[in-house]
């Protein structure tokens, strides 16, 4: 199998966030490494998307499909009343 380059990162943790990463790791059998590397992993992908995703609502904004502040609040507001609003389209 191939060596994938590697670099060591430092961090400071919570000694009680470093206690359930210990916890973990000898539940699963596995390095503290390995469940960093895990977790580090996991959070790039959630940051990617929300990133993606942010930039897509951009380009819907900029193109004019956004519907007004004051349209949702109102519709919003009508959700707990007799008559809710229609959604806003």
């Amino acid at each position: 199998m191939a060596q994938t380059e590697t670099r060591v990162l430092t961090a400071h943790v919570p000694l009680s966030l470093a206690e359930k990463i210990d916890q973990m790791a000898l539940r699963l059998e596995r390095s503290r490494g390995w469940i960093m590397k895990q977790a580090l992993a996991a959070w790039i992908d959630l940051e990617e998307e929300h990133s993606r995703l942010t930039r897509e609502a951009l380009i819907d904004v900029d193109a004019g499909r956004a519907v007004d502040h004051q349209i949702v609040q109102a519709w919003a507001n009508s959700l707990d009343t007799d008559e809710p609003l229609p959604l806003p389209q």
